[in-house]
């Protein structure tokens, strides 16, 4: 199972960007979905999550600005980001909770860089 996240960038104060993550291999079946972000100095906070019936939740810096989904039928979540400021800037992750086939496994794609200028 791997995940591919892409759409990181660098955007000035109050654009938006969006991000996408795909998810390929053996997968049966994927839980919650979510995007972590990691800034430099900081531990890795869940930005945002998502069950696999599209009930979300977000921390509260982002509530109103960001907005996650995803297509099961794609095995993708993305996360638009909109109103972005200085402070969203990060390292962000993807995170799936697959059923492999005998357990649940979390998974995770490689990092993609937000950069958001003053």
């Amino acid at each position: 199972v791997q995940l591919q996240a892409s759409g990181g960038g660098l955007v000035q104060a109050g654009g938006s960007l969006r991000l996408s993550c795909a998810v390929s291999g053996r997968t049966f079946s994927i839980s919650d979905m979510g995007w972590y972000r990691q800034a430099p100095g900081k531990q890795r906070e869940l930005v945002a999550s998502i069950t696999r019936i599209g009930t979300s939740n977000y921390i509260d810096s982002v509530k109103g600005r960001f907005t996650i989904s995803r297509d099961n039928a794609k095995n993708m979540v993305a996360l638009q980001m909109n109103s972005l400021k200085p402070e969203d800037t990060a390292a962000y992750y993807c995170n799936a909770n697959v059923w492999v086939g005998r357990t649940w496994q979390e998974y995770w794609g490689q990092g993609t860089l937000v950069t958001v200028s003053s």
